[in-house]
This record gives C-alpha cells, sequence and structure tokens, in this order.
C-alpha cells in the first residue's frame, strides 16, 4: 500500500488549502453572525459554490461519477486529504459540494436511480442547485439496528403511503433540502434483512412535518437534526429506489463510504485543534513559564501528534481497500476507524479546550463546536458499540479458522518436563 500523495494530489491540496485560507476562513464570523441571526441559507455560500466550481473543485468525492457528469475524478484515498482539509471549518465542504447527507444520497442515486430519478434528482445535487436528507433513524426503536425501523410503506394502486416518524434527520431543516430518501418497511412478512424498502420523498408532499430541529449538546444546527412526522404521505410507487425489500443493502451500500468521509474531515478538525493547542502553549504562560513547557501539556501535544498519525493511516488504508477491493472488503477497517476517530476527535479536542482554559468553551474558538460534534460522531452512523461488536466478531471468526495455531507458544509445566 502506497499513501504518498501523487503530484496530482498535492496540486489539489495546494489549491484547495488555497481556497479555504482566501475565500472561506475569513468568512468565518460572518457566517456565525448570520448563522446566529437565523438567516438560511447564509447568502454567500452559493457565491462561494459558484467559485468552487468555477475553479473545478467541485464534487470531489464521487470517483465513480461518469465523465460527462460534473466533478474531479478522484478515488477514495486521493480524496482523504483534501476532505481533510475541508473539514477544518465544519460548513465548508457544502462550498465544494462535498457535504453529508448530500454524498452518501448522490453515491445512492448515482448506483441504483431510474433515468428518470436522476434526472429529476441526481443532477440538480451534482450541480448543487438542491440539498437532500436521508431520513432513517427514528426514536421509538434502536435504530443501531436497522432492521428494528418501524416506518410502513404500503403500497396502495400506483402509489406507497407512508407512515411514522424519524428524527435526527441532518439537513431537513434546509430551505433548498428538497428531496428525503426515506427507509422503512415495504415488506413486514419478508426476513429481517427484507423487509425494508427506499423511497424518494419530496419535502413539500403532503403529510411530512418537519417537528423541530434539535439541538446536540446545546447546539443547535442551522440545517438540523430534525424531527419528521410522516402522516399518510403519498408518493408514486415510481420513487422507488432500487427493489422493494432492497433497503437494508442500500442501507449498507450508502453508510460505509459516508462513514469514512466523516473520518477524513474529523481527522482535519483534529489537525486544527491540534495547531490551536500549540500556538496556545507557545503564547500562554502559567506560573513563569510557557505552557508547554509544563510537563503535562508536551504530552498532551505529543499523544495527539501520536493519535492522529495512527488515525490517519488506518483512514488511509480503509480509503485503499475500497479502491482497490469494494466497499465490503473494507467493512473491517471502516468499522474500525468509525469505533477509533470520534473518540480520538473528543480526546485531543478535551486537551485543546483544557489548553485554552475558558476561551475553549466560548464560541471564540471552534474547539467546543469540534468536541460536540466529535462526541456526536460517536452515535451518527451507528454507535460505538455496533463497530466495536462487528470487529470483535471478525477477531473470533479468524480465531476460528486457525484455532491451536498459538498453542506451540504456550508453555505450560508438562512441557518443561520434556
Amino acid at each position: 500500500m502506497d499513501f504518498a500523495y501523487t503530484p496530482k494530489v498535492e496540486e489539489l491540496r495546494r489549491r484547495v488549502t488555497d481556497f479555504m485560507d482566501r475565500l472561506i476562513v475569513p468568512r468565518i464570523p460572518e457566517w456565525l453572525r448570520v448563522v446566529e441571526g437565523g438567516t438560511y441559507p447564509v447568502p454567500f455560500v452559493d457565491e462561494l459554490k459558484a467559485i468552487a466550481k468555477a475553479e473545478r473543485l467541485w464534487n470531489l468525492f464521487l470517483p465513480a461519477l461518469k465523465s460527462d457528469e460534473p466533478g474531479t475524478r478522484l478515488s477514495n484515498l486521493e480524496y482523504a486529504p483534501l476532505a481533510e482539509i475541508m473539514g477544518r471549518v465544519p460548513w465548508a465542504s457544502e462550498v465544494f459540494n462535498c457535504s453529508a447527507p448530500d454524498t452518501g444520497n448522490m453515491e445512492l442515486l448515482h448506483m441504483f436511480a431510474t433515468p428518470e430519478q436522476r434526472k429529476r434528482w441526481l443532477v440538480p445535487l451534482l450541480e448543487g442547485e438542491i440539498r437532500s436528507c436521508f431520513s432513517m433513524t427514528e426514536p421509538d426503536v434502536a435504530s443501531s439496528d436497522a432492521t428494528n425501523i418501524q416506518t410502513r410503506i404500503e403500497a396502495q394502486g400506483d402509489d406507497y403511503v407512508i407512515n411514522g416518524r424519524k428524527w435526527f434527520i441532518s439537513n431537513a431543516s434546509h430551505p433548498k433540502a428538497v428531496i428525503s430518501i426515506l427507509m422503512g418497511v415495504t415488506n413486514p412478512d419478508n426476513p429481517a434483512h427484507r423487509r425494508h424498502s427506499m423511497v424518494l420523498v419530496p419535502m413539500d408532499a403532503p403529510g411530512l412535518t418537519v417537528m423541530r430541529n434539535i439541538p446536540i449538546m446545546d447546539h443547535i444546527s442551522p440545517y438540523g437534526h430534525c424531527e419528521i412526522v410522516y402522516k399518510n404521505v403519498r408518493v408514486p410507487r415510481a420513487n422507488l429506489l432500487g427493489e422493494e425489500g432492497g433497503g437494508f443493502a442500500l442501507a449498507q451500500a450508502r453508510l460505509g463510504p459516508g462513514r469514512i468521509h466523516h473520518c477524513m474531515r474529523s481527522i482535519g478538525q483534529c489537525e486544527l485543534a491540534l495547531e490551536l493547542m500549540c500556538e496556545r502553549a507557545l503564547e500562554r504562560k502559567a506560573f513563569g513559564r510557557h505552557l508547554h513547557e509544563h510537563g503535562v501539556v508536551a504530552e498532551w501535544i505529543a499523544e495527539s501528534r501520536l493519535a492522529l498519525e495512527q488515525a490517519r493511516l488506518l483512514v488511509l488504508k480503509a480509503a485503499w481497500i475500497i479502491d482497490h477491493h469494494g466497499n465490503k472488503a473494507a467493512r473491517h477497517e471502516v468499522a474500525m476507524i468509525k469505533a477509533l476517530v470520534p473518540r480520538m476527535q473528543t480526546d485531543i479536542l478535551d486537551r485543546a479546550i483544557q489548553c485554552f482554559g475558558a476561551m475553549g468553551l466560548t464560541p471564540d474558538s471552534p474547539l467546543a463546536h469540534l468536541w460536540t460534534w466529535g462526541r456526536a460522531l460517536r452515535l451518527i452512523d451507528g454507535p460505538d458499540q455496533v463497530h466495536l461488536r462487528s470487529i470483535a466478531r471478525q477477531e473470533i471468526k479468524k480465531a476460528k479458522e486457525h484455532l491451536g495455531r498459538t498453542l506451540p507458544y504456550l508453555t505450560p509445566p508438562e512441557r518443561l518436563k520434556g
């Protein structure tokens, strides 16, 4: 496995970094002012999107796109360092049309949409003209086990009628979010993994109500982690995505790449936190010495760098496997990074906040928000325990296949007598 950045990637890293430094970072205060004032969408984001598209920094995440669709052709391994750079500012990925949940939805539509669905939904998403959401998680069941999902999608003539409740639906309060990919039960008598399907539901469909934008750790996302009620929502059966009973397989196809993208962005956020911590440690004094001269702060810095480098290598390994062998082959590595990276993020951000003192708790720095997002990622796209369980199962499976191989390494007393 070769993780060295090619000249192509180095050039893109330079261009994305320049774009961020030139056009995005200086707008952070303005973005915060607009968001705090309740004005959505933020007016200048469309302006920045047009510049990003003109500079060919657009749809960088989708290596499978056909050559006639808008975007730059990159592998997952090539995309990783770019996602890191974009991830340093939580809202920046939208500018490059690389933000969740649109990225996962575009991948699903690219793989499974009919020609009409592609024309109506995928093309405007690729162009950045609309946004979307993914309605999967439910408040009344343990959604860490997707087979629990209860929202009903019932066939009635040429339509599907949808009834249920979803929550933590990202992007649902974005004014440009016009389509939701919803997962629900179409075939309740089928085996557990063949009961669910996905349908495309317009956000303005009668009976669809966004009940509230749920705060996360007292932080309110302007575009939402919303609770949505579907009450007798009727959509044409032509809005079925893929096949009936195929929803679980589609969810797995979507969530794998989505998880690695989250981890890529988290690496960038942790790098920013470490940079902030180091600068703070250089400029602040306590008890007659700069903070970095105190052993505990020096250890925080060193431990953070160690964790970052290890996590980045594992993320790059997962990206390499996806590129060479597909999403399914990388399931073990994706589970590992999804369990590892968010916990690393909260650890590093906690150290940085401690280094900044009271300022680290305030909106004067991005640290508190980035800590909140790291903590949320320990649940988003599956809680840690689901991924750890998957990792353990894989290890036990390998152990069963080679049972007895380690016996020669044991030295019980009877072997010593011989």
